[in-house]
Parts: structure tokens; C-alpha cells; sequence
């Protein structure tokens, strides 16, 4: 397929199995749901994972594209769906040419999830305060420690472990571990309140044990800082798939409601609001497409796992997923205010879409946590400041 073919395959995708299932794919089922599977053998799994290890190789523009279309139906779904990228971009990037090859064909040929463990309820935003332990046993490594949020863990294939090392209270590995590793637990899966159908775990390791060829090279925390930016984006692309879909709601609504004897698509006032949501959508979307460029010109590189260790954090991914939180926050609260009482009930589904977006400004590092970051790599460097 080109990739304009995956985009439409996409949105034929979200038809059939999105648009229309809200109740069902707010209900906290078991995961995963029988609509991943048929997303995979539509052809559409992990659509960025390369060509050379049987992916489709599509750059984060046109992943930008794709979860858009996904959360227009589902933002849990979109979730569920891209989240691996965090995980296959650290072992793309970073494992060793052996380890990588295995992992990443696996992944593909068998439609797989691949997760990461990163978060730790002590920790929170300040994760060089990990208490996760990895330490050197001959020929392997050992894991102990709790992983507060993890989503995809219980179905995936692999997960990635961001852990400290035991003789080095300065060092951090990123450890490959193989989901069914004696030792690592999935205590629970939390009950959020928005994203429902997608699944969110709490992780323990008790003396996990994996070869030491399955560490990652580099310093753990800044691969996760580099695998951070490609998930960054696309969370911020559900952010405007939300939004799109709030506005079309909106319009579906004011063609049947009436206000003083008229349509409400006639009011000056819905249409003002309407106007400022289109205002809004189309900045999220040019936001987006510019912080995955900025990502596509570096991940196309020759040493762009070099690369990305020098740059780190981009700013456009830090800047598009604030945005997107915040506009999307501001494009679905105002669509609930649209609806009267009944954007308040569970006839409309308003309030899941509500619940879905308020993730964009959570996950993955809060907005005070982002503007700090803003600030301290690219404000108090002057030479940074665009």
C-alpha cells in the first residue's frame, strides 16, 4: 500500500469498527479487544516498524494522519494502537543488530503489542528518582521494583524496563524483558476514566532475569526521553481527532435543533463558536504535521539513533502536545456546553469524548512538567529560542 492507501484503509477501519461502538468501547472490557486483531489482518499493525523487518516503514506525517482518523472514532483505541512506537523506537535505535531484528520481525509477522515501564508512583514526573533496580548476575541481568502505568503490558509481546542500576545510584539501563519472564507480574489494570478501551497496568519485577545482551546502549533515561517525542506527537494527534469529531457533532446537532423558530446552525453566536473551533483544529493539525517532520528529517538520517541522543526532547513535540491538550480541552468543552443538559448525560457522547481528551495533557508528562522542560532546554538557552 501507498501511504495515502493506509489513510483511507484507515478511515474505512474507523467506520466499520469505531463509529457507532462508543458504549461498547467505553466498558472497560477484556483486553485486547477482537477489533485489534482485525485492525492487524486488515494489514494496518504497527504501520511504522521498517520495511526491512516486514513493516510498512510509514513516517510519523502520515502517523499523524492515522491515529487523526482513530481517534476520531476512539482515543482509546488510537492509544492502544500507536503506544508501541515508544517502545519499538528505543530497541530500533539502540538494541543490538541481533536483538533487534528478532523483536522487531517478530512484532510484525505476529500483529503484536509491545509495551514500556517507565512510571513509578514515588517518582511521578521526576523519573531520575526511580527505585526500579537492574543489576549485573554473570551473564544476566536482574529486575526488582513497582511500574505504576504501563499501557498494552499483559498483551505485549516485550516490554522495555527503565530501571536504575543497583552499583551505580547515577546509572539507568533500558532492559528488553520478554512479557512472559518469570518474575514479572501484572498486579492490576487501573479503572481510568477516559480511554476505556484501551488498557493501563500497574507492573511488578521480583528478580526478573533476562540475558545481558538484552540491555539497550545508552543511558536509559535519555532513550526514553528520545522514544518519548514519536508517542508525544501521536498523543497529541488523538487530541485532534477528538476534536474533529466534537465539531462534526456540533454540526449533526444544530441541523435538527431549533432555537427562537430557527436551526441552530443559523445562530450567529454557534456559528462564531464554531469558527473559533475550526481556528483551533486547523493550528493542532498544522502543530502536529511540523513537530513530525521535525522527527521524519532526523529519523530518516543514517545515525539517527545518534542523532536523537544528541537532540533529545524535540521542542515541536513538546510544544504540539501541550496545544493539543489545551485546544482540544477547549474545542470539546465548549461542544458539551453546545449540547445543554444533554451534553451532561450518557445519551450523547459528549462526556466520553470529554473523559478521552483530558489524557492529551496527562500523559506522558503533565503540562507544568512540559513547560519546564519548554523552559529549561529551550528558553534559558538563547541560542535555542526560535
Amino acid at each position: 500500500m501507498k501511504p495515502s492507501d493506509h489513510v483511507r484503509a484507515v478511515q474505512a477501519f474507523t467506520r466499520r469498527e469505531l463509529i457507532g461502538q462508543e458504549a461498547a468501547l467505553d466498558s472497560l472490557a477484556d483486553m485486547p479487544l477482537p477489533l485489534y486483531s482485525r485492525f492487524a489482518e486488515a494489514g494496518l499493525a504497527n504501520w511504522w516498524v521498517g520495511e526491512e523487518y516486514g513493516g510498512a516503514g510509514l513516517g510519523l506525517q502520515e502517523s499523524v494522519r492515522i491515529v487523526s482518523e482513530l481517534a476520531y472514532g476512539d482515543a482509546g483505541a488510537a492509544f492502544t494502537l500507536f503506544i508501541p512506537i515508544l517502545t519499538t523506537s528505543m530497541v530500533g535505535w539502540y538494541a543490538d543488530e541481533q536483538l533487534r531484528k528478532a523483536l522487531l520481525s517478530d512484532l510484525v509477522a505476529g500483529h503484536g503489542f509491545a509495551s514500556t515501564l517507565g512510571s513509578e508512583h514515588e517518582a511521578g514526573s521526576e523519573l531520575a528518582r526511580i527505585t526500579t533496580t537492574v543489576r549485573r548476575d554473570g551473564d544476566e541481568l536482574v529486575l526488582n521494583g513497582l511500574k505504576a502505568f504501563s499501557t498494552d503490558t499483559d498483551f505485549a509481546r516485550f516490554t522495555v524496563v527503565v530501571a536504575r542500576a543497583e552499583d551505580d545510584p547515577a546509572g539507568y539501563l533500558a532492559v528488553v524483558v520478554p512479557r512472559d519472564a518469570p518474575g514479572l507480574t501484572v498486579d492490576k489494570r487501573w479503572e481510568v476514566i477516559g480511554l476505556r478501551s484501551s488498557a493501563t497496568y500497574q507492573v511488578s519485577l521480583k528478580d526478573v532475569r533476562v540475558p545481558a545482551s538484552n540491555a539497550l546502549r545508552g543511558n536509559g533515561l535519555r532513550l526514553l526521553e528520545v522514544g518519548l517525542n514519536a508517542s508525544r506527537i501521536l498523543i497529541a494527534a488523538t487530541g485532534l481527532g477528538i476534536a474533529r469529531r466534537a465539531r462534526d457533532l456540533c454540526l449533526d446537532y444544530a441541523k435538527s435543533k431549533q432555537v427562537k423558530g430557527a436551526p441552530l446552525a443559523a445562530n450567529a453566536v454557534f456559528a462564531a463558536k464554531l469558527g473559533q473551533m475550526e481556528m483551533q483544529i486547523d493550528v493542532m493539525a498544522n502543530q502536529c504535521l511540523t513537530a513530525a517532520r521535525d522527527y521524519d528529517a532526523i529519523a530518516t538520517r543514517p545515525d539517527a539513533g545518534e542523532e536523537f541522543l544528541r537532540v533529545g526532547t524535540l521542542k515541536s513535540a513538546l510544544t504540539a502536545k501541550m496545544f493539543a491538550g489545551q485546544a482540544g480541552w477547549q474545542v470539546v468543552s465548549t461542544a458539551s456546553e453546545m449540547f445543554g443538559g444533554l451534553g451532561y448525560t450518557h445519551e450523547s457522547i459528549i462526556g466520553k469524548l470529554l473523559r478521552d481528551v483530558r489524557f492529551v495533557s496527562i500523559i506522558e508528562g503533565g503540562d507544568d512538567v512540559l513547560r519546564d522542560l519548554v523552559f529549561t532546554r529551550y528558553v534559558v538557552p538563547v541560542s535555542k529560542r526560535s
